[in-house]
């Protein structure tokens, strides 16, 4: 267990005793990039997770996470739930920093899927997660801007070269632009309609396991929004199927992953696809891939990396420019199998017994 830093722990416990938990027993939850989180162990024998939101978000997210996990919860799909302070609130601020409380699920996280098996649980837990929520028609609190905007990013990339004309890795990125652009010409239009209730950050890490290797829930909620679907599968299966990490040197989209994932997927929510989101699931797969190799080569000329690894990139921009590599060569990949796996897609979002080898 890594020990808690002074300062944390104490805006920890000034938290928790505006929930009647100041008494509790903390440890470090490994895994988040983003939000800092602690388990909570109360006298009692509950668990609460306990979570300092990053500045990025607006703490209202607690309010769209807390109606979407109430009507998860309704249908019977498991997820963690808000904690109201005892006062009502439903999150606290110490030294303009918010704090929440969430119950505790009991279950694994992965950073990368390795076998079929368990990218086909993915899938149909992702689904489970969509099906559930497919009928929820409350407005959201707070209405998030759509991350997934390609065009927006392209130019946020274009002027981001202009501002670093003379950056070290401005010729890099020249490259990669110029091949996104024609890689990015290449794809179809993608289907903006219909809005469905999304997760909007579906990376594997973000789906909760039991041990024996079955789907329980989706974690980190701050990302819910009405948002199109073919980016959220893109999201999803660009995240699950290059197994290596996201700045590998050689990735691979791995086509058997792919295949196992949207199996699981389709038993159980290819019925409620429009036929226009069965067809853009594999080049929206390759639209996210090179959506975040712009804003990873954006980044690196912007040197902006909160997850930076100094013991073996010299500089932010050096670690994002192997991200934006990465992600272009994973789409690359993709692109390179892009027939014979859409076919396949096409068949599995069709009929369930399908063979996606035939």
């Amino acid at each position: 267990m890594t020990a808690l830093e002074p300062i944390l722990e104490a805006q920890a416990r000034a938290a928790l005793m505006q929930y009647g938990l100041g008494d509790a027993r903390l440890r470090v939850l490994g895994g988040g990039l983003i939000n800092v989180s602690l388990r909570v162990d109360a006298p009692d024998g509950r668990r609460w997770v306990l979570q300092r939101l990053h500045a990025v978000f607006d703490p209202a997210v607690n309010l769209n996470l807390d109606c979407v996990t109430r009507e998860l919860a309704r249908t019977g799909m498991p997820t963690p739930l808000l904690l109201r302070t005892s006062a009502g609130a439903p999150w606290v601020t110490i030294d303009d920093r918010h704090w929440r409380v969430l119950s505790y699920v009991e279950g694994r996280s992965v950073d990368a899927i390795s076998e079929p098996a368990l990218a086909r649980e993915a899938g149909r837990l992702l689904a489970s997660f969509h099906r559930a929520l497919a009928d929820f028609r409350e407005p959201l609190p707070l209405q998030r801007p759509t991350v997934h905007e390609p065009h927006r990013h392209f130019a946020a990339l274009r002027a981001a070269r202009t501002r670093h004309a003379d950056h070290r890795h401005a010729a890099a990125v020249g490259e990669l632009a110029a091949e996104i652009d024609a890689l990015f010409a290449g794809l179809p239009d993608l289907p903006g309609a219909p809005l469905r209730l999304v997760h909007g950050d579906p990376k594997i890490s973000n789906l909760l396991f039991d041990g024996a290797g079955h789907g329980l829930c989706l974690v980190d909620l701050d990302t819910l929004a009405r948002a199109p679907l073919c980016f959220e599968l893109g999201d999803a299966f660009r995240s699950w199927c290059n197994p290596g990490p996201e700045d590998a040197a050689a990735p691979v989209f791995s086509g058997e992953l792919f295949l196992a994932a949207l199996e699981g997927y389709a038993s159980v929510a290819r019925d409620f696809m429009t036929p226009a989101e069965r067809a853009s699931v594999v080049p929206a797969t390759a639209a996210v891939y090179l959506e975040l190799t712009v804003r990873f080569a954006a980044d690196a000329l912007e040197e902006r990396y909160f997850g930076w690894d100094p013991a073996r990139y010299a500089t932010r921009g050096d670690h994002n420019l192997a991200r934006a590599r990465n992600q272009l060569a994973a789409a690359r990949d993709l692109l390179r199998q892009h027939a014979p796996l859409a076919r396949a897609a096409e068949r599995l979002l069709a009929a369930g017994d399908a063979d996606p080898a035939a």
